[in-house]
C-alpha cells in the first residue's frame, strides 16, 4: 500500500516506524513533544510513545547534543533535532571532537548510533541562522556522514536508514520543500542507500549534479529549455557517489554543478576536483558552478538574488552547451 504524503509527513512516518522497529531509538529537542517541533515533524509520536522515548528538552544546543551521544554511547540510538541549522553551530564542538571522533578514539570499541536532524537552507524569507546551508562544514568532518533528501521518498528511506546505523548521521531537511510536493511512498520500512546518487533523468549532452532545494529548480530549467540533460541528485554528501558522478561526466562531457550553498570550498569544489583528476580528458568544457555568493545569507527581501534561480542556470546551460 502506497500514501501520498509531503516531506514533514514522510519523516515522521520514518521516525514512528523506527520507534517501533527499535526500542531504543530516543527522540529529543526542544518543543518536539507536544508541540511536534517548530514544522511539526514530530507531531503525534509523544501520544504513541510517551515521554521518555519523546523528550522536551531546555533551549542548549550543546546539551542537546552532548546528551545524544552519551545516550548512544550507553547503547541508545538518540535522534535529537536543532531547530534550525545556524544553531546547530552551538554545538559543532560536541559533534566534531566527540560524535565523530568516538569510533576512531576507541578503536571501535565504542560506537555512536545518532541522527542529527535539522532544517537546512532558504527560500522561504527568514533571517540568518534560519537559511544555512551548512552540508560542506559537516562533509569535511571524517567520521561523520551527512544526507540531504530532495523529495518525501528519499527522506523517509534516508531516515530509516541512518537509524539503522552505528555511527553519526546529520540528516539534513530542506525547510523550503517540506511541504512544497507530495509524493506516493510506501506506508512501511524501505530503505535508501548511503552513498548512492540518484539518477532522476538521464541524458546525453549535459550532466548537471545538483541536491536539496536546487533539484526541483533545475528539473524545471531542464524542461523548460528541453536540454539534453542527465540531473543527478546526490543525496547523500558524505560519501559521495563518486562512481555515479565520473560515469556521467564521461558520458555527456560537459558538467554544471548547482548547489544553494556558499559557491567558495562548497560541495561543488569537491565534485569538481574529483571529475578533473578522473575523467578530466573525457570533457568538453570546463566545469561550471551555480551556487549562492560567499556571503553571509542576506535579509529576506534580498535573498532573490543570492539563492541560484532558474535564469542563472539557464544561462550557465547556454553558456557550456556553447563551448
Amino acid at each position: 500500500m502506497n500514501m501520498q504524503v509531503n516531506m514533514v509527513s514522510a519523516i515522521n512516518n520514518a521516525l514512528e516506524l523506527s520507534m517501533k522497529e527499535n526500542d531504543d531509538v530516543v527522540l529529543l529537542g526542544e518543543d518536539i513533544g507536544r508541540d511536534g517541533g517548530v514544522f511539526r515533524v514530530t507531531e503525534g509520536l509523544i501520544d504513541k510513545f510517551g515521554e521518555d522515548r519523546v523528550i522536551d528538552t531546555p533551549l542548549a544546543e550543546s546539551g542537546i547534543i552532548g546528551t545524544s551521544i552519551g545516550m548512544a554511547l550507553a547503547g541508545l540510538h538518540p535522534i535529537p533535532e536543532i531547530q534550525f541549522a545556524g544553531f546547530m553551530f552551538l554545538s559543532f564542538s560536541q559533534i566534531v571532537n566527540h560524535a565523530a571522533r568516538y569510533r576512531t578514539r576507541s578503536r571501535s570499541s565504542f560506537k555512536v548510533p545518532m541522527t542529527v536532524r535539522t532544517p537546512v537552507s532558504g527560500g522561504v524569507r527568514t533571517l540568518e541562522h534560519h537559511s544555512e546551508s551548512p552540508e560542506a562544514l559537516y562533509s569535511h568532518i571524517g567520521g561523520l556522514i551527512v544526507v540531504e533528501p530532495s523529495n518525501p521518498y528519499d527522506a523517509k528511506g534516508l531516515m530509516i536508514k541512518a537509524s539503522r546505523m552505528d555511527d553519526p548521521v546529520i540528516f539534513l531537511e530542506p525547510t523550503k520543500l517540506y511541504r512544497l510536493t507530495k509524493q506516493d511512498i510506501p506506508e512501511e520500512a524501505y530503505e535508501i542507500p548511503i552513498g548512492k546518487a540518484n539518477v532522476i533523468k538521464s541524458g546525453n549532452d549535459l550532466t548537471i549534479i545538483t541536491y536539496g532545494t536546487m533539484v526541483h529548480t533545475v528539473k524545471n530549467v531542464v524542461e523548460k529549455k528541453k536540454v539534453d540533460a542527465e540531473i543527478i541528485d546526490l543525496r547523500t554528501i558524505n560519501p559521495i557517489d563518486e562512481q555515479t558522478i565520473l560515469a556521467s561526466a564521461k558520458k555527456t562531457g560537459r558538467v554544471i554543478i548547482v548547489h544553494e550553498a556558499p559557491l567558495s570550498y562548497g560541495v561543488g569544489a569537491e565534485v569538481s576536483a574529483r571529475i578533473a583528476e578522473k575523467a578530466m580528458f573525457e570533457l568538453k568544457a570546463p566545469i561550471l558552478r551555480v551556487a549562492s555568493n560567499s556571503l553571509p545569507y542576506p535579509f529576506p527581501g534580498y535573498e532573490r538574488f543570492y539563492i541560484p534561480n532558474e535564469k542563472k542556470i539557464a544561462m550557465h546551460i547556454d553558456k557550456i552547451m556553447s563551448a
